[in-house]
C-alpha cells in the first residue's frame, strides 16, 4: 500500500511539473531555454489558434511609462536580479520561456500605463519558489485557462504588438468569440541576442467555450 501510494504521488508530481517542462518537446520556437510553458492545442481557426494551459506560477513586477519598451526594460532588470540570486534562498534560477507582458488593452496612446512583466518559474520551483527580497517583485499564478493566440515574428515593439493584437481581435470578432477585453498578454520567446527567426505571440483569455471551426 505504501509503495502504491508513493507511486501515485510521484505520478502526480510528474504531471504537475510536466506542464512546465522540456522545451524540445514543445515546439520549434521555444529553443533558447531548457524549459517552456507547455500547452495542448485545442483547435485552429482563421487567424488564431486556441490553446489550453494548466495553472502555473510566475514571478512578476510592474512598471509604468508612456512607452512599453521603457517600462519593460525597468521591470526586466528587477526580475533578472531575482533569478540571479536576489531572493530569500539566494538561489540562481534558470530562465524559461515565454516571458509575458500584461497590457491594459483599453489604454490610449497619450496615456501612461502600468505593464506587468512575468517570468515563468522552472518546474523545480513551481511548488515552492523562493520569496523575492525586493518588495516590488512578487509571486503570481495564472489559472488553468484557454487562450486565443496569434503568432508573429520580428521584434516585439509596442506598435507591432498592438497591431498584431488588433489583428487577433478582428479574427475573434469575426467569429463572435468571447474573450477578456480589459487586458491582453504580449508574449516573447527570445533573448535580445537572437536576431533571426524570432517568435512572439498575442494572447487573449477565452471567456466561456472557445470558438473552434467545425470539422468537415
Amino acid at each position: 500500500m505504501i509503495c502504491l501510494t508513493g507511486l501515485i504521488l510521484l505520478l502526480f508530481a510528474v504531471t504537475v511539473d510536466g506542464r512546465v517542462g522540456d522545451s524540445t518537446s514543445e515546439s520549434s520556437y521555444c529553443t533558447e531555454t531548457k524549459e517552456c510553458f507547455l500547452f495542448d492545442l485545442v483547435c485552429q481557426g482563421d487567424g488564431y489558434e486556441v490553446r489550453h494551459y494548466d495553472a502555473a506560477k510566475w514571478v512578476t513586477t510592474e512598471a509604468e511609462s508612456y512607452f512599453m519598451e521603457i517600462a519593460i526594460s525597468r521591470a526586466f532588470r528587477k526580475l533578472y536580479k531575482y533569478i540571479t540570486g536576489e531572493n530569500e534562498a539566494g538561489e540562481k534560477i534558470d530562465m524559461t520561456a515565454p516571458v509575458i507582458i500584461k497590457v491594459n488593452d483599453s489604454m490610449k496612446a497619450w496615456q501612461s500605463s502600468v505593464y506587468g512583466l512575468s517570468f515563468l518559474l522552472p518546474s523545480k520551483y513551481q511548488a515552492n519558489p523562493p520569496k523575492p527580497t525586493d518588495l516590488s517583485v512578487y509571486l503570481t499564478d495564472t489559472p488553468d485557462m484557454k487562450v486565443y493566440v496569434k503568432s508573429y515574428g520580428g521584434w516585439m515593439i509596442s506598435a507591432v504588438a498592438k497591431s498584431q493584437a488588433e489583428s487577433l481581435k478582428t479574427s475573434l470578432n469575426n467569429v463572435q468569440a468571447s474573450y477578456e477585453t480589459e487586458y491582453r498578454y504580449d508574449v516573447g520567446y527570445n533573448s535580445p541576442m537572437k536576431i533571426m527567426n524570432r517568435h512572439n505571440e498575442a494572447w487573449f483569455i477565452v471567456k466561456g467555450e472557445p470558438v473552434c471551426p467545425r470539422s468537415e
